[in-house]
């Protein structure tokens, strides 16, 4: 679960490998298999969430799923005057394991998290909130700290990168589902230039095709025909809301979506609108 590039030899690299494990992150991440991982996090009451729009310190804060998120920016961490309290997401701090707090990602997330001064690298789990002071862009257990090589500094600068694969299953296992890999790239051009057609939910046989590199917005994409329903009740009155579904080896996935748009901006008129409406995680694509 982690990647240390120093200068260190190889028995000192090998030596704080195994230190880590036997005594730092294996507190919480036991083993590898993501299930056994939420049900460690679930004995401390931690839960998966993404939460609600908040404000601090004067400043509004959006979180969503982002599974391309990337930012280079400053790090700090924090230690003994938060030990034990309860994180955002209801686990219990502990400044010896490899976690960290961000300001919008999914709760939990596994986020890589580079120091750009050292080369240093480390894989932690997002489970709290912040840093909400001068621009910083994540603040770091104790330990992740010294790992990284900045605990004396106080703060380093870093390149901060979701792994989407991993944040995607320990969210399952969270929620008691099983991980299907999903891909919005499902459709294929037809020798005609146009999209395959996507069957449209509840209008059996019926079809919906659209120029190549049309624009959408995609309110989510749910394994669960309910879901996907109730969230394209929200979108009456914005714009031309349907519910497709796609079959990816062997699960069928139901996308909603409004659209098609020629122009881009169109899209992005609309986006702001359903985002205005709680659904913090659509976006734009195209098709």
């Amino acid at each position: 679960m982690i990647k240390l590039k120093t200068n260190f030899s190889g028995l000192a690299l090998l030596s704080a490998v195994f230190l880590l494990n036997a005594c730092t992150y294996g507190r919480i991440d036991a083993g590898t298999d993501k299930y056994s991982q939420a049900a460690a996090i679930k004995s401390q009451g931690g839960v998966y969430k993404v939460g609600t729009p908040y404000k601090v310190l004067g400043s509004w804060y959006y979180p969503k799923e982002d599974y391309n998120y990337s930012e280079v920016g400053i790090a700090s961490w924090y230690g003994e005057d938060f030990h034990a309290l309860t994180t955002a997401n209801g686990e219990k701090y502990d400044m010896n394991t490899l976690t960290a707090a961000h300001k919008t990602l999914p709760l939990p997330s596994i986020v890589k998290v580079t120091n750009l001064e050292n080369g240093r690298s480390l894989v932690l789990r997002i489970n709290d909130r912040g840093p909400y002071a001068k621009n910083r862009i994540i603040d770091v257990s104790k330990r992740a700290a010294q790992l990284l090589g900045f605990q004396t500094k106080g703060t380093a600068k870093v390149r901060v990168e979701i792994m989407a694969k991993e944040s995607k299953e320990l969210k399952a296992a969270l929620l008691g589902e099983e991980y299907n890999e999903y891909t919005s790239n499902v459709a294929t051009a037809s020798s005609e230039g146009s999209r395959d057609p996507l069957k449209l939910v509840g209008y059996e046989g019926t079809v919906k095709s659209y120029p190549k590199g049309s624009w959408f917005v995609q309110a989510g994409a749910y394994s669960k025909q309910s879901s996907a329903q109730e969230v394209s009740r929200k979108l009456e009155g914005i714009g031309d809301s349907n519910i497709y579904y796609v079959d990816v080896n062997g699960q069928k996935f139901y996308r909603v979506r409004i659209g098609p748009f020629s122009q881009q901006a169109d899209a992005k008129t609309s986006l702001d609108k359903v985002i205005n409406l709680g659904i913090y995680d659509a976006k734009v694509v195209q098709d």
